[in-house]
């Protein structure tokens, strides 16, 4: 089974059509969006609305949530004054950009989604297991990543939320981090998603691929967000 696998759109439309381009390429079985649709970028509801006419399995991300409940919060670890001063302003524009319709249909993505392919037992989140908003960074201890695992009954663990892909074995679990479609943070500004080819062992394949990065720059200054957030799409830090 062939299961193609991508989060962390943040209303990045022209990054999200070429990734599904791509992704048709590659003739998957299955194709799961593990969160994020909005946020940051200019285009909210043509993602979710993208998304939806796909139907594409999708997990709730941290700032679905925030955004489908009206909470005025992301859940996002921000650590400069500045870097919350213009994550609030994302949250709020967002907020207020998102219809009543789409907010309806973030509110009710489930968390998690599990699957049973030929002996693997694959469990799909945003965050991790245990939050939403949880990062699962690639250098974590494996002291604290052994502590979360040794309850759930996986052996594969796919993640997103963190924007930066890695491919990690503990304690004999697969931990895959799919990356960021549409807001990249590992230094290469192209679209990242992942590939799982699952048969007697779980192959990973990581694409990336190449979207117009300016004219979303062009887009999210016409709508008067942050300079920030093109500086983040240019430089995917």
């Amino acid at each position: 089974m062939r299961i193609a696998v991508f989060s962390d759109v943040h209303s990045n439309k022209h990054a999200l059509d070429k990734v599904l381009t791509d992704i048709n390429k590659q003739q998957p079985d299955k194709v799961i969006c593990l969160g994020d649709l909005v946020g940051y970028g200019p285009r909210p509801n043509e993602v979710i609305e993208t998304i939806k006419d796909a139907k594409i399995q999708t997990i709730m991300g941290n700032y679905d949530e925030g955004v489908g409940y009206e909470k005025g919060d992301c859940g996002c670890a921000y650590v400069t004054t500045k870097e919350k001063l213009n994550g609030q302003m994302s949250v709020d524009w967002t907020t207020e950009q998102v219809t009543h319709q789409n907010k309806d249909y973030l509110i009710r993505l489930p968390d998690r989604v599990e699957y049973y392919v030929e002996d693997h037992r694959i469990l799909f989140v945003h965050g991790s297991p245990r939050r939403i908003n949880e990062y699962l960074y690639e250098d974590r201890p494996k002291e604290s990543l052994s502590r979360m695992l040794k309850d759930l009954d996986v052996d594969v663990l796919v993640c997103g939320h963190t924007h930066m892909p890695y491919h990690r074995f503990v304690d004999n679990v697969q931990i895959i981090n799919d990356g960021s479609v549409g807001k990249p943070k590992d230094g290469d500004a192209r679209s990242c998603y992942v590939l799982l080819d699952i048969g007697d062992k779980v192959s990973v394949e990581f694409r990336r691929v190449k979207y117009p990065v300016l004219d979303v720059c062009k887009e999210i200054r016409e709508k008067g967000l942050p300079e920030a957030f093109v500086e983040a799409l240019i430089n995917a830090q």
